[in-house]
């Protein structure tokens, strides 16, 4: 039982070993860019609107053109 206990706790320790040893191999560096952030939104947006008159509707503009 107890040989097994020292087993784990020697596995354990060169596990832990390894993991510091490669944490502290790991660099990372955050840096702001020297130049800004330029964001370029050329949007050209089109819209038609169709609009469909009722027949009565357009017989009485066309007869009625005093009233625009």
């Amino acid at each position: 039982m107890k040989l097994l206990f020292l087993k784990n706790l020697f596995l354990f320790t060169i596990m832990a070993m390894g993991i510091s040893i490669l944490t502290g191999c790991i660099r990372l560096e955050v840096a702001t860019p020297d130049k800004p952030i330029n964001i370029n939104m050329n949007v050209k947006i089109e819209h038609e609107i169709n609009v469909k008159i009722d027949r009565q509707v357009e017989d009485l503009l066309k007869n009625n053109s005093a009233i625009f």
